[in-house]
This record gives structure tokens, C-alpha cells and sequence, in this order.
């Protein structure tokens, strides 16, 4: 799967396909990104949403909306990534979750649906890159990521590397759970970050949207409930597949 080609999704489409593709894309020689959904192409600076959609929320919608509203963005993409820096796969297979956000995306296109092979966000950056040539890309974080953007141990030349990363990229930091937009104003101050800070946006999710959670939705459902951080679609989705039971 040449990573510029569209998957063209719709809705009997099979598992076994998706997943073919997903293994494709994982399998790629150096960093590459796949656009999965039928949207229009990309121009002008995109807001790419990260994440392990294990399972996609409400909250993950909010995040996209966001990013739209933010100066400079034109169109906004979550994100799946075949590979994890810190997480091991557990809950939904790769390709459900590629699935829901898919079915997601049939329901309310506000946003596009990406498949990466890159596991760090600055590697992710190289695989939107190379993918899309002539468009620009930012990525919206909670504070967790955020963190770990500024963490030693995933480089050898930091300095470097995020010099290079924000030459080409912003981030757009949200408050999720417990963390503030204060909180996350405050890190900016951080002497690691403060170089930076100026390349980085700090939106303001709404406490409803904050407090939720893909582990909130998980639980409801091992718990035989469903969750309001769910939409119908998703919600739909889980219960046809089968998805978190207890």
C-alpha cells in the first residue's frame, strides 16, 4: 500500500479488509501515513488528532472541533497508528478501532481518518510529510502527550529534533481529566519547553468533554452498560462486533 493511496471505505466493508490494509501500511518501509476515508484532499494546514481510539468519544470529536476553530487549521484528521511507544494492544483489534472511526466518520464528516506506521509524534510528523507533500500538518495533544514530546528518553538528540519538528509543525495542547488549561499554560513555562512555547496552542476543552474517557466507555461495556462518552454510531459499532464485553 503506496502510503498517498486512499483505502476507500463503506459500510460492507469487512474486517478482514481493513486489517489487511492496516498490516500493509505497518509493513511499509520507512514512516508512512494512509488516508482511510473518502473526504475531500487536504489543502492548507491540517489538525491531526493522535490517538488509540480504543475506543473513539465524544471527547475525541470535541478535540477535532477544537482544532478547527483554531487559527490557521482548514481541516481536521484523527489518527491511528499501527505502533505504540509506551502501550501494548489490549481491548479493541487494530482494525475495529479503524472500523469505529471510520463509522464515525460516515456519520459526521467534520473530520478525516488517517492509519500511521509512526509511533512518536515527531516521526509521525516525517510520515504526514512525506505522504502529503504541500500541505501542512499540526497535531492537537492532551497534557499526557504533551509530556512526552518533552521526554529525554525517547531521543538521542532532543534539541535537534524538536527544533526540526516545530521548524515544520505546532502542537494545539488541550486539558483532559484532572489537568487544567492552566496546567498546561504553566508547563509551557517549563525551562524544556520554553523554547518552544511560542510553536504551541493551548485550546480549552470543556470540562463535560475533558472528563471523559476511552476507559470509562471500555468499563461500561465489560459492565454490560453503555456509556455517554459514546455516540450512536460507536455505540452501534461495539454492540454489532461484539467489542469489550466483560
Amino acid at each position: 500500500m503506496r502510503g498517498h493511496e486512499r483505502f476507500v471505505y463503506d459500510r460492507n466493508m469487512t474486517i478482514a479488509r481493513i486489517a489487511v490494509q492496516l498490516a500493509e501500511l505497518h509493513e511499509s518501509p520507512g514512516f508512512r501515513a494512509a488516508r482511510f476515508d473518502q473526504g475531500t484532499p487536504f489543502e492548507g494546514r491540517v489538525a491531526v488528532l493522535p490517538s488509540a481510539f480504543n475506543p473513539p468519544t465524544r471527547a475525541h470529536l470535541a478535540l477535532a472541533d477544537l482544532a478547527l476553530e483554531t487559527e490557521g487549521i482548514t481541516q481536521a484528521a484523527a489518527m491511528l497508528t499501527t505502533n505504540n511507544v509506551d502501550k501494548g494492544l489490549f481491548g479493541a483489534p487494530l482494525s475495529h478501532r479503524m472500523g469505529m472511526l471510520l463509522a464515525a466518520n460516515e456519520a459526521d464528516r467534520r473530520f478525516a481518518v488517517l492509519g500511521t506506521n509512526a509511533a512518536r509524534l515527531i516521526d509521525q510528523g516525517d510520515a504526514l510529510t512525506v505522504t502529503f507533500p504541500g500541505v501542512g500538518f499540526d497535531f492537537v495533544v492532551g497534557f499526557d502527550t504533551l509530556i512526552r514530546v518533552f521526554d529525554h528518553k525517547y531521543y538521542e538528540d532532543m534539541a535537534g529534533t524538536l527544533t526540526r519538528f516545530f521548524d515544520r509543525h505546532r502542537l494545539i495542547a488541550t486539558n483532559r481529566a484532572q489537568m487544567t488549561i492552566d496546567a498546561v499554560a504553566d508547563y509551557l513555562q517549563e525551562p524544556i519547553v520554553r523554547d518552544f512555547a511560542s510553536r504551541i496552542v493551548t485550546r480549552e476543552l470543556h470540562p463535560q468533554h475533558a472528563a471523559l474517557s476511552s476507559t470509562q466507555a471500555r468499563t461500561a461495556h465489560q459492565q454490560g452498560s453503555e456509556s455517554d462518552a459514546l455516540t450512536p454510531e460507536i455505540a452501534d459499532y461495539i454492540r454489532r462486533n461484539g467489542l469489550y464485553r466483560g
